[in-house]
């Protein structure tokens, strides 16, 4: 049977559930899907319940359901902690709602039920269309389908879909919304400004609302009602139109009571106070929210700019509190606090993440738990690996009160998008420790992780002694790379005009300023000559060592140059084939890995300053490159979506595996357990467990037919793992080619690979008792110890154990004990005498030197002796264990000589052992010439 014949293990738990989607043919041996970090929400409504418990003195208990594209999580209102993750489904979520413990959520043409995060049941459209809209109705669930021409209704008892109702070709239904107090009828919206209110028993249309009685209006164009809410009154409704109008209606009268215009686009959201305020929140499309006065006719109160980065997409009260929740397309949500019914509104709390996909991720410190992240939403985030309330976003100032100010969003007031980052751990209780370029600006800026915020410094590239004299100051280029020394006490940085400059990260002075000078003939055609006839060599990549003697900057005409990093003298330059887009510089073992333009990555040894590795294979722009911890494997990222392991010392690939979208940066644990991917269009950071830390993995090259396709991972990431381990266990047990066999082919002799100093502690036994024999014998104590017991008395008396009568053994005992032999005894005459004893010598190398040297001493009977030598003879004619063959003789001779030469029985035997031990000693001899002769031969050549 062969190695991929041998049957899978057996599986700890059977599915009951089989998975939907074929399974490809081959997986990742190194890395599996671990989890994702940093999802919060996305442009679906969030869904809010309140629960309260009979003698809870902390009032109710609030939890918040959000969507995470094709899972849902749920979130403690309280802390905002997050409680735990759906599983995934096979299509996006459209719609989610609540019903006691159960979640239903609305996928494609399915819905599907959850109790505690586990499916239990699922609802499918017959009509196969996806379903855009959900709702608990009493004992029934409501839907529409996408294309809002009908209205589904299932009874969630006995699961069966009880009736369609199909609306007229003008009318696209959106919402469902059940007034209050209104038995067996929904009101329904459309797209086209028009109100239905329908009879669900009856299945009849007993109201019709036009769009001119709701809108002041009649145009089609932002006539869509985008917002659908009941208030705190009966028979009051509030709607909201793509236009911005806002229109609270009696349903009962078909009257509406009062308009409102709500400036920033279309309404997405409103919510009625219903602690007895009367108030009114609307949210707009552009992330503002409105607060309305409803007892002076629709007056606003405040509005609150930029209160999301994104367009916000669900707004509602918590029950009898004056607390407001919103969550918005920014990936976040926010709970605000309203002191007064007039104040403000003030952030209370919130859980937020990238609202844009981040470009750039590098593990912070060294304990493997914090990821900085930055993204193109000109934000730079702390991501804690370990817990999500850990993570925040490092401020840039009071930029809300700025912005409140000017009116326009926050976001405009944000730094640029971050281009280069590095940082140091080394002073981060000192100074700033983060440093970092952004687009199309000309100076790096600090960052402090201590303190969570912008550092003290800006590092420009004016040179302020050029520009006193009559010289004119070369022109201003924008920061393209960074480094942080490993000490933390000097940042660098380098720019689109070959300008690099040293700063002190604790006073923000320029200490030192290196020239990459003239471009070397060699290179002289890769870059464009500017109008004025000058010729700039920008810097793409800066690293240092970890002793601060050189420092190394990449141009991108393809040179990697060396300086001194005291004198900041150019010592040396290595002229690469192709452009060199970045670099990385693992300090450990001093190997820079240079990224090139003709898709290749080059490894630099800076000692020797040479090209010592060249990894290729890719089929489109490599993007990111990071070391492991120990300097063995060099992982990459390209524009093929396909991320790879090389190993450094062979140079083979030895893991890659396809993502369903482009990795656009990667970065490795320092503890060696995770590799962390950011990518085009997601928001989150997805963890990758490297599987060599847990079990052997058998590395091999692979080539292109095995590269599969592998889901990203999920915020629950349970489930995940469970299905990407169980394949592999397979993998795991194949048979490793470089491992030893447990006995060497032909002449060779094999050696017990046992320490020396267990051999040399039996030959030399009594030495070493003799010398650890104590000078005295020890000595009673002067006086006994207080915690002794006593006896009850006048006088102090010790409690003694009578003596026992001794017990002389019966003669029947004794013969038992002399008869008794040890498992050394029963191994060695239980083997064939014409074997080569493997289970005997086995055995006897687990044994210590004194346990050793005590079994050979119980050796007494005839029998006994012969069957050892002739173990000791069958075990040097199989080449096997020499040196323990060696020392067992030694010492068995030493004891049993005596006996031996006294009885002629046993000579026959030591004759074919001293035989076997000559023919196997001169061979050995002969052996290691050989060898040392080879050596030297080698070694003089040369």
């Amino acid at each position: 049977m062969t190695v991929e014949e041998l049957p899978f293990p057996p599986r700890k738990r059977q599915r009951q559930e089989q998975k939907k989607f074929n399974k490809p043919k081959y997986e990742p041996r190194l890395f599996v899907p671990f989890r994702a970090l940093g999802l919060i929400t996305n442009h679906i409504p969030f869904v809010i319940q309140t629960r309260s418990h009979k003698g809870a003195t902390d009032g109710p208990r609030i939890h918040i359901l959000t969507c995470l594209g094709k899972s849902w999580a749920l979130w403690n209102g309280a802390k905002m902690d997050l409680l735990f993750v759906g599983p995934e489904v096979e299509e996006q979520i459209s719609s989610m709602v609540m019903n006691g413990d159960a979640v239903w959520i609305a996928s494609g043409p399915n819905v599907i039920k959850y109790i505690r995060g586990k499916e239990v049941s699922r609802l499918v459209n017959p009509l196969g269309t996806t379903l855009s809209f959900i709702t608990i109705f009493g004992t029934q669930l409501l839907s529409l389908t996408e294309d809002g021409g009908r209205m589904l209704c299932w009874d969630i008892g006995e699961e069966v879909l009880e009736t369609t109702v199909e609306f007229d070709n003008d009318f696209t239904a959106t919402s469902i919304l059940h007034p209050a107090t209104y038995l067996n009828k929904v009101l329904v919206s459309s797209s086209q400004g028009a109100v239905q209110l329908w009879n669900i028993r009856s299945q009849t249309c007993i109201h019709k609302f036009a769009a001119s009685s709701l809108l002041s209006s009649s145009g089609s164009e932002g006539s869509a009602i985008t917002a659908l809410t009941q208030s705190s009154a009966i028979d009051v409704v509030g709607f909201g139109f793509a236009s911005g109008e806002i229109s609270v209606y009696d349903v009962r009268t078909d009257e509406r009571l009062m308009r409102m215009f709500m400036d920033g686009g279309s309404v997405r959201a409103l919510g009625f106070r219903s602690d007895g305020q009367p108030i009114m929140a609307s949210a707009s499309s552009l992330g503002h929210i409105a607060i309305w006065d409803l007892n002076e006719g629709g007056r606003l109160l405040h509005m609150v700019r930029g209160a999301h980065d994104g367009a916000i997409s669900a707004l509602e009260w918590i029950p009898n509190q004056p607390v407001l929740i919103t969550s918005g397309e920014d990936n976040s949500v926010k709970q605000w606090l309203f002191d007064t019914p007039s104040a403000a509104p003030r952030l209370l709390k919130f859980r937020s993440g990238h609202h844009a996909p981040p470009h750039l991720i590098r593990y912070y410190g060294e304990d493997g738990k914090q990821l900085l992240t930055a993204s193109r939403d000109r934000s730079l985030r702390c991501t804690s690996v370990v817990r999500d309330s850990r993570s925040f976003e490092l401020s840039q100032g009071s930029l809300a009160k700025k912005a409140s100010g000017l009116s326009i969003p926050v976001a405009n007031l944000k730094f640029p998008p971050i281009t280069a980052i590095s940082h140091s751990s080394a002073r981060t209780k000192d100074w700033d420790d983060i440093l970092t370029a952004h687009t199309d600006e000309t100076f790096a800026r600090t960052w402090t992780m201590q303190n969570k915020k912008l550092g003290k410094h800006n590092f420009g590239f004016a040179d302020t002694s050029r520009a006193k004299g009559k010289e004119r100051a070369p022109p201003l280029g924008s920061a393209k790379s960074v480094c942080v020394t490993a000490c933390g006490n000097f940042g660098l940085a380098g720019s689109s005009t070959g300008a690099i400059h040293m700063w002190n990260m604790q006073s923000g002075i320029r200490r030192r300023t290196f020239r990459v000078g003239p471009c070397p003939p060699e290179v002289a055609g890769r870059f464009q000559t500017t109008v004025k006839g000058t010729k700039e060599r920008s810097v793409t990549g800066l690293a240092t060592d970890s002793l601060n003697t050189m420092v190394i900057a990449s141009t991108l005409d393809g040179t990697v140059n060396f300086f001194d990093f005291h004198t900041a003298n150019l010592d040396h330059a290595v002229i690469l084939p192709s452009a060199a887009v970045s670099m990385v510089l693992q300090r450990d073992n001093g190997l820079l890995a240079v990224v090139c333009d003709d898709m290749v990555v080059r490894l630099v040894d800076i000692e020797t300053k040479t090209v010592v590795r060249e990894f290729g294979g890719f089929r489109g722009r490599v993007l990111d490159i990071t070391f492991s911890p120990d300097s063995r494997w060099l992982i990459t990222t390209s524009l093929d979506s396909i991320i790879r392991t090389f190993d450094i010392p062979t140079g083979r690939l030895i893991d890659a595996f396809r993502t369903s979208s482009v990795a656009t940066s990667v970065s490795f644990s320092p503890t060696n357990d995770f590799i962390a991917t950011a990518h085009v269009d997601s928001v989150g950071v997805f963890l990758w467990a490297n599987r060599a830390q847990y079990t052997e993995v058998a590395f091999r090259t692979v080539v292109e037919d095995e590269i599969a396709i592998v889901d990203l991972p999920s915020m629950q990431g349970v489930a995940d793992g469970e299905e990407s381990l169980s394949p592999l266990e397979a993998l795991a047990a194949q048979v490793d080619v470089f491992s030893t066999p447990p006995k060497l082919d032909g002449d060779l002799i094999t050696l017990t690979l046992l320490p020396r100093s267990k051999w040399q502690t039996l030959l030399n036994l009594e030495i070493i008792q003799q010398r650890n024999k104590p000078k005295e014998p020890p000595k009673a104590p002067e006086k006994a110890p207080f915690f002794l017991p006593t006896l009850p008395g006048v006088e102090t008396r010790f409690v003694t154990e009578p003596k026992r009568a001794s017990q002389n053994p019966s003669r029947r005992l004794e013969q038992a004990i002399q008869n008794a032999e040890s498992v050394f005894l029963q191994r060695l005459h239980g083997e064939d005498v014409n074997g080569d004893y493997e289970s005997f010598f086995s055995f006897s190398k687990t044994l210590s030197a004194a346990a050793a040297d005590f079994e050979l001493q119980s050796l007494m009977t005839l029998d006994s002796l012969r069957t050892f030598i002739n173990a000791l003879t069958q075990r040097l004619l199989s080449h096997q264990d020499f040196e323990a063959v060696q020392a067992f003789l030694n010492v068995f001779l030493r004891m049993h000589a005596d006996t031996i030469v006294s009885n002629s029985e046993l000579h026959d035997d030591v004759e074919r052992l001293m035989k076997v031990q000559r023919t196997e000693s001169q061979r050995i001899l002969e052996l290691i010439a050989s060898s040392l002769g080879a050596l030297g031969f080698v070694r003089d050549t040369l």
